[in-house]
């Protein structure tokens, strides 16, 4: 059973590890920890059986916007699906480049 915390912890060797999985690339000696403490509101650890199998990153301006960067799931992980929200100006790039299909979202505002 795959459990899902809110900050979570995770060691940048098994995020570095995951995110070079994730997008098939060599394996880069970020530092994730000192980036999300400097940068994010939180993010979200995905764990399977204490396996760090997904993550997503939440930065935010310092204000009133927060988004969603740094997905990466583990190909074992079983997901069927990736959604993405974007600005008009780079729909060509999440549309063609990267082969995401239009559909329906929805947005609220929070305040």
């Amino acid at each position: 059973m795959t459990a899902y915390v809110w900050r979570g912890d995770f060691r940048n060797a098994e995020l570095n590890a995951l995110h070079a999985e994730a997008f098939e690339h060599r394996f880069i000696d970020d530092d994730w920890e000192a980036q999300v403490a400097r940068h994010s509101l939180g993010w979200v650890c995905a764990r399977d059986g204490g396996e760090l199998v997904g993550f997503v990153n939440v930065p935010w301006d310092g204000g009133v916007h927060a988004f969603v960067l740094d997905t990466v799931v583990a190909a074992n992980a079983g997901c069927e699906w990736l959604h993405v929200d974007f600005e008009e100006h780079l729909r060509a790039f999440y549309f063609d480049a990267c082969g995401f299909t239009p559909t329906d979202a929805g947005l609220m505002r929070l305040r």
